[in-house]
């Protein structure tokens, strides 16, 4: 699977561990930043996981920050996007399941490495169940269009 990922100073190392877990893995990633733990203003890094996202270039994202949350705040802003902040394998594996979440937030002060990576895991495992959730969804969809 395509997959962008990117982080802030906060979550530099916990990217840097899911990084060599999912190259391990065998996916393809588009490892966006930063280079550095110099700090950086998360949403400038939600826009581009965000952007990779929309234009096709990968099936899904990942952002890592602190807590998860600055991170999803900033790429729920984008229309389309639906980034899920996560703290155990059930959440993760739902956050797709039923609402289709194409990025996932994670926070490296909330998470320890092992469960950041089995969330992921679970979440990458799980595919978009539809039916009823679609309507769902859409419905998501339809509250930005009706601002």
């Amino acid at each position: 699977m395509k997959i962008a990922i990117a982080s802030d100073h906060g979550g530099l190392n916990l990217r840097a561990h899911l990084v060599e877990q999912l190259t391990e893995a065998g996916h393809e990633l588009l490892d966006l930043g930063p280079k550095n733990n110099a700090s950086v203003d998360y949403p400038d890094f939600a826009k581009l996981v965000t952007n990779a996202v929309l234009s096709g270039a990968v099936e899904r994202g990942i952002l890592v920050c602190g807590t998860g949350q600055g991170m999803a705040m900033a790429a729920n802003k984008v229309p389309g996007i639906r980034a899920a902040v996560v703290s155990d394998t059930f959440s993760a594996k739902m956050a797709m399941e039923h609402n289709a979440a194409c990025v996932l937030c994670l926070g490296e002060r909330v998470l320890g490495v092992s469960l950041a990576q089995r969330c992921v895991e679970a979440w990458l495992g799980t595919s978009f169940e539809g039916g009823r959730h679609e309507r769902r969804v859409r419905k998501i969809e339809g509250i930005v269009e009706s601002i």
